[in-house]
């Protein structure tokens, strides 16, 4: 009751607000859901603690005053009937369109930071680049590393029907990995095995990983903003993605992102 009071039904609260409630009843909740569940996990997800983190991502998984036991809570929700793979090759199947795979961007693209000037196959680049790497590789890493995680992803068929009564479970204090994912819940798939994936978090080593996750600290943001600085002065430049604008995207939110960048900048 005094849970709703506070902040009403079907509110979400982040935890490090809920932490800093001044009611004991309150705080105890608050105190044990904090080392329950975002603890390990965060320290799993980061390898840091929750208050070395920036706000905003523990915000990302808030405390949701509600019976509603969904994740997502948006009026509509789906995956493509065919599976994404074919979205991207439709989408990719335009004369316009050329692959090149296997290739490093520095191969086929140099920036001279100079005159601004940015050079593609070896020719001058008049139009607009954009780009969706890492911001620090771009600009040859001249203020400093930003960090991120990477994951190790652990695939396992199982002779079983199903693993587990949900899409995704999470694991916050047992185990090394974060969660487990069934993929057979979401695609309805009729089989009498079912495969699973477990991810394993951990640091990012260069040349050897893929950087799935920027890790927000103080001092992370402040080495980005240098790096964002830098690509202003670019007209023709656009950064959009985790790793181009050092930010959590979900999958909605990037390709929202890239259709409000289309229409401001692009189209």
């Amino acid at each position: 009751k005094k849970l709703i009071d506070k902040y009403s039904y079907n509110s979400k609260v982040p935890i490090l607000e809920l932490l800093r409630e001044e009611d004991q009843e309150l705080k105890f909740l608050a105190n044990y859901v904090y080392d329950k569940v975002f603890v390990n996990y965060t320290v799993k997800q980061w390898g840091l603690k929750p208050q070395d983190i920036e706000p905003q991502v523990t915000a990302r998984i808030p405390i949701c005053i509600s019976r509603d036991n969904r994740y997502f809570t948006d009026k509509y929700q789906a995956v493509p009937k065919e599976g994404y793979t074919k979205i991207f090759e439709r989408m990719l199947n335009h004369p316009n369109i050329k692959i090149v795979l296997n290739t490093d961007f520095k191969e086929v693209l140099s920036i001279d930071f100079d005159t601004k000037e940015i050079y593609f196959m070896g020719q001058e680049f008049k139009g607009r680049l954009i780009f969706t790497g890492m911001i620090d590789e771009l600009f040859n890493f001249k203020y400093g590393y930003l960090p991120y995680r990477s994951l190790d992803l652990k695939f396992e068929t199982i002779e079983k029907e199903y693993y587990q009564e949900a899409p995704v479970v999470n694991y916050p204090n047992d185990y090394d990995f974060t969660r487990i994912t069934e993929f057979k819940h979401i695609h309805i798939a009729k089989s009498e095995k079912t495969t699973i994936l477990k991810e394993y978090p951990k640091a990012y080593e260069p040349n050897r990983d893929i950087p799935y996750y920027p890790v927000f600290t103080k001092e992370s943001q402040e080495i980005y903003n240098m790096y964002k600085e830098e690509a202003d002065k670019f007209e023709n430049l656009i950064l959009i993605g985790r790793l181009a604008e050092y930010r959590y995207y979900d999958m909605d939110d990037v390709v929202k992102r890239s259709l409000e960048v289309f229409e401001e900048g692009i189209k």
